[in-house]
């Protein structure tokens, strides 16, 4: 079983140590969730993450985090959804979750006609090479926290402050400049996390 939690607006700072301590805490018992979350203005530095990568001084708060990959934005408008699965109890790997966001956000994208697909090497999801979906996990004992933020209806001229996810010049598109219906951020986050669910239940 994995609940579905809807934490709606959350500090990046007190959502990650909520994370942190959930993954701690767990036992082998413990049901996997996912965590529906938007966050307030932040950037965020993975483990890897290199400073030149940050382009230009900002008001925005930088936060040095421990998942994995390098610099990201996030806002208001942009669907955040934490996987806090036990990957082990499911016998499978990394690379097999990654697999399962991607594609879960992929079939996602094309209940609304926009066609995307992924990038060797650079983990994430794209439409004509322009990101709308980063993910990021650390991985604890076996379990995994952190996950993906999709790009739904949000300003994305702070994502030209950084390199997006280490890669200079990378463009950065969003669902509402995509999609031609009209979309709503609750509809979004329930048939993402169904499609998420049907993945790793039938994995």
């Amino acid at each position: 079983m994995i609940r579905v939690v809807n934490k709606g607006r959350q500090d990046y700072r007190s959502c990650w140590q909520s994370m942190v301590s959930f993954t701690e805490t767990r036992d082998e018992n413990t049901p996997d969730e996912l965590w529906v979350v938007e966050h307030n203005p932040v950037l965020t530095q993975g483990l890897s993450g290199k400073a030149e990568h940050l382009l230009s001084k900002t008001s925005i708060p930088l936060v040095h985090s421990d998942r994995g990959g390098q610099i990201t934005y996030h806002g208001p408008g942009q669907l955040i959804i934490y996987c806090l699965i036990d990957i082990k109890r499911l016998g499978i790997g990394i690379k097999k979750m990654v697999s399962i966001i991607e594609q879960s956000i992929i079939d996602l994208l094309l209940d609304y006609n926009i066609h995307s697909e992924r990038k060797k090497g650079a983990p994430g999801v794209y439409v004509n090479g322009d990101k709308i979906a980063a993910l990021g996990l650390k991985i604890k004992q076996g379990k995994t926290y952190h996950g993906l933020s999709l790009n739904i209806d949000m300003d994305i001229e702070p994502f030209k402050l950084i390199n997006p996810c280490g890669y200079a010049n990378l463009k950065v598109t969003q669902m509402q400049d995509l999609a031609d219906n009209t979309l709503f951020f609750d509809t979004i986050q329930q048939q993402l996390t169904q499609h998420l669910i049907s993945h790793v239940t039938r994995r």
